[in-house]
């Protein structure tokens, strides 16, 4: 069974390093689709990601240790086996099964070339209940049968190759029955596909949800949160290339640092009409519903509420770097300063990060506290 589990396990690191890489994009694209998060589509999307990985590292790993693989195999050695249906026969070689007693059928499943051919089927047999996924409907099997059959056809070409020459001799054959078996397999799986898709809302139902939150113009909270992370970071950036650009101090960082968030947060979306970069990706923008003059000044208040969280911050690491030799007068009070200070500055992250919990997560209709003290609302209309 090692032969089977390590390729598996190898797909799980791979796969969680990739779900690290990916999550963040994946619910920007996400929530810019459908204003929400679709569990059905997230757990869908990420198994097939998990599976394909398993699926690949199960056709090539274990990997040979040397690339001169020739140098171990005899020279009559045959990279191909171009007999359909050879399984059967290697099945009931010296296996002791006699069709006319059923007593020795239990054999079949004693032989290891049963079990190579049963795990062969079932290899890209979910790979046609995901295909069922995305075509919907039953019409669709021979693109499903296309489908399939092209990538068994790349896993056999990959091993017979040595992937791709990397290995300068195959170290597996390039078997015909594997392309049969695995093709049957994805076909089966694409016709039984609505027996493990009724347990998941058909794609119809999640565009519905989609649709009637766009009507009723609801923007929800992990979108503005997404959009400010997108301004954040898009700010990060430019305040590093600046800053790498110039002569980097203290003082120069934070005068950077304000006019990028100033242009970010008030001079970009007062001149595109309520939109900041991020908002624009995620498809919404800022409006007081009043009038424009109005909607003008309170996106200043908006920012003046993420500038005074930076501004904090700010002046809460300058206080907790100050250095005030031992022998002076004012040492202590330096202590005590840098210790409030970081509790300060602790009490507020915390307090920071509940909030944000509870307006994306809570039942209750809050607002971030940039949006409510400014007053801004959120809407998807031009």
């Amino acid at each position: 069974m090692t032969a089977y589990t390590q390729p598996i396990y190898v797909a799980a690191i791979f796969f969680a390093i990739l779900v690290f890489m990916l999550f963040i994009p994946w619910l920007i694209y996400t929530y810019r689709k459908y204003n929400h998060l679709p569990l059905s589509t997230t757990i869908i999307t990420f198994s097939f990601i998990f599976y394909f990985l398993s699926a690949l590292f199960l056709v090539l790993l274990p990997l040979p240790e040397i690339r001169d693989t020739c140098s171990l195999q005899k020279s009559d050695t045959q990279h191909f086996s171009l007999v359909p249906f050879q399984f059967v026969a290697n099945t009931f070689e010296n296996s002791g099964i006699v069709l006319t007693q059923p007593g020795t059928y239990m054999q079949l499943f004693k032989q290891p070339s049963f079990y190579q051919a049963f795990f062969n089927f079932l290899l890209l047999l979910p790979f046609g209940i995901y295909l069922r996924y995305f075509f919907q409907e039953k019409k669709y099997w021979k693109k499903a049968l296309g489908f399939t059959f092209v990538l068994t056809l790349f896993y056999e070409i990959t091993q017979v190759t040595g992937i791709y020459g990397i290995y300068n001799c195959a170290y597996r054959i390039f078997d015909v029955d594997d392309l049969m078996l695995n093709t049957s397999g994805g076909v089966l799986g694409f016709f039984i596909a609505p027996a493990v898709l009724a347990l998941f809302p058909s794609k119809q139902k999640v565009k519905a949800k989609a649709d009637k939150l766009l009507a009723h113009d609801e923007v929800k909270k992990m979108s503005v949160l997404l959009a400010i992370i997108i301004d954040l970071f898009i700010c990060k950036i430019v305040i590093r290339i600046v800053l790498i650009m110039s002569n980097v101090n203290e003082v120069s960082e934070f005068v950077v640092s304000t006019i990028v968030l100033f242009v970010m947060f008030f001079f970009i979306p007062l001149h595109w009409s309520g939109h900041t970069v991020g908002t624009k990706i995620m498809r919404f923008r800022y409006d007081s519903k009043v009038c424009r003059a109005e909607t003008n000044k309170r996106l200043f208040k908006r920012f003046g509420a993420i500038y005074a969280m930076y501004f904090i911050t700010v002046i809460a690491s300058t206080l907790n770097n100050m250095e005030v030799p031992m022998d002076s007068p004012y040492y202590k009070s330096s202590v005590f300063l840098t210790l409030g200070t970081w509790i300060i500055f602790v009490t507020l992250t915390i307090v920071l990060f509940i909030h944000v919990m509870l307006v994306v997560f809570g039942k209750e209709k809050r607002r971030f506290y940039f949006d409510e003290a400014s007053d801004l609302y959120t809407t998807r209309k031009k």
